[in-house]
């Protein structure tokens, strides 16, 4: 097959694609991702052929703030996710598709625009899930707005014809585990190449970051800072592209980086505290860790949510993200040992789910027999 990935130019949309693209082309099949400018270097480092594709998150922010102000905040998110973002990816998907004639799309579940663009061409859209369901009610919120992606016929696009579903049952989707058709994978982590720092094996090791987006919320990363450096702990800092400088002096017990190989960090620490980013919620499910999740926007809520929902995990928001919370907290899940049954059982459940690999022999089935 020829495979068309898309999704949109940030670390944690490429990302969550990779292992499945790597799988494909292992298996003999012809790979090719879409994404936006800002991103083409990024996927050709990672060895894969890009054309580029739609805008950027941060484009459609301003374009959709320049429209509305700064006070509706629901109609900047409408526009930005179901006009400026999906329309720019429909407009050079459709330029694109006749000339890489994919057997396939695969996008990841927030790229409706290449779902539209996709079923436009006759070609079948497989939703690569990253995150939660969108709720009823904001799918009902924005549904005149959606209705152009829809050709008339309410969908769901963020599920696709078919969806590829990462999350373990114990915190798994109801609204993607009652689809039609689902394939499970392991979610997979995708390390970067870069040096894991040195920290002492003395004590506890906690890890801290905020991803790749939110890594700028300097007070919440140095109130965590603050917290946790009150802990009998070691603590490694993670600020993506953030510069170090911007925190100022921290406890010698911390060691703040820029990236690191989240994986290997992982396979080190006793508790994450963190955004909620799906890559990072799956990740630190997968090793069996409590989490103390600070979620700052996008589907971190929702994410947050479903975890402490589940037991797994629990969360600080807003306000209540103070030096004093944070100690409580962690120092609190360190030793909870519910919330370590639950992490351990989500763990177990991952090691069972299918392998890329598996799912790539599942696409090629569905797609002989469409």
């Amino acid at each position: 097959m020829r495979i068309l990935f898309s999704c949109r130019p940030a670390y944690g949309h490429l990302y969550p694609l990779v292992p499945l693209a790597r799988a494909a082309r292992d298996a003999g099949h012809d790979v090719v991702f879409a994404t936006g400018p800002a991103f083409l270097d990024e996927v050709r480092a990672l060895g894969f052929e890009v054309h580029p594709a739609g805008m950027s998150i941060g484009e459609a922010e301003a374009e959709a703030y320049h429209r509305h102000g700064r006070d509706d905040v629901f109609r900047v998110m409408i526009t930005m996710f179901a006009d400026l973002l999906p329309r720019a990816t429909v407009a050079d998907l459709t330029r694109l598709l006749p000339v890489i004639r994919p057997d396939l799309v695969i996008y990841e579940q927030s790229d409706v625009g290449a779902a539209k663009a996709a079923r436009d061409a006759g070609l079948p859209a497989v939703s690569h899930v990253i995150g939660r369901s969108l709720p009823p009610e904001a799918q009902q919120a924005a549904a005149a707005e959606l209705a152009w992606l829809w050709d008339g016929t309410p969908a769901d696009l963020l599920m696709g014809d078919v969806a590829i579903d990462l999350w373990p049952d114990v915190v798994r989707d109801p609204v993607v585990a009652a689809l039609p058709t689902v394939l499970r994978q392991r979610p997979v982590a995708v390390d970067l190449d870069v040096a894991m720092p040195r920290v002492p094996t003395d004590r506890p090791l906690v890890y801290l970051t905020l991803g790749t987006v939110s890594f700028g919320a300097t007070e919440v990363v140095r109130a965590a800072i603050d917290g946790l450096a009150r802990l009998p702990v070691n603590v490694l800092v993670a600020l993506g592209p953030g510069d170090p400088a911007v925190l100022g002096d921290v406890p010698d017990s911390v060691r703040v980086a820029g990236f690191v190989p989240q994986a290997e960090v992982l396979r080190r620490a006793d508790l994450v505290v963190h955004h909620g980013g799906t890559g990072t919620v799956l990740g630190t499910l997968a090793a069996g860790l409590p989490q103390v999740l600070l979620p700052q926007g996008a589907d971190q809520f929702v994410n947050a949510a479903a975890l402490v929902d589940a037991g797994a995990a629990a969360q600080l928001v807003g306000q209540d993200v103070t030096a004093e919370a944070v100690t409580e907290v962690a120092g609190r899940l360190l030793g909870d040992p519910a919330v370590h049954e639950v992490a351990t059982a989500a763990a177990a459940q991952i090691a069972r789910m299918p392998e890329p690999a598996v799912v790539v022999e599942q696409l090629t089935a569905l797609v002989r027999a469409s």
